[in-house]
């Protein structure tokens, strides 16, 4: 429902404002979708670090937070924070499977780098 005497703004699909309401200023001006939230500089380039090993000290972390919390598994059910135990032990399993990519995602950037581009070298220069 609509309040009486406040302009409504709606977008149509052709980007322009469709205003309701008493005097709705600026009729029909051509609207810039995502003009406030884009850059104006190119993004940069990604980092490449250690990235399994980073993985892999995450997932054992998690895994000794899980352990040093079980011994006071009664403390955290008493207190309704059991979910703090399970929540490490679900860190170091989904660690487990970001391990198991990264090694792969490592292999994969270390077999493309040793292969020689397949594509540039199919090519012929035209005569």
């Amino acid at each position: 429902m609509r309040s009486p005497g406040v302009a409504h703004t709606q977008t149509r699909v052709d980007g322009t404002e469709a205003h309701g309401g008493e005097g709705s200023p600026g009729r029909g001006r051509k609207l810039r979708p995502m003009a406030k939230w884009t850059p104006t500089h190119e993004a940069p380039e990604p980092l490449e670090g250690p990235v399994v090993a980073t993985i892999t000290g995450g997932t054992i972390l998690w895994f000794v937070l899980f352990l040093v919390q079980l011994p006071f598994y009664g403390w955290f059910s008493d207190h309704g924070h059991t979910w703090w135990v399970w929540t490490c032990l679900a860190g170091g399993g989904l660690g487990l499977i970001g391990v198991w990519y990264v090694r792969r995602r490592d292999a994969a950037i270390k077999r493309a780098a040793a292969t020689p581009d397949v594509t540039s070298a199919q090519k012929t220069p035209a005569e």
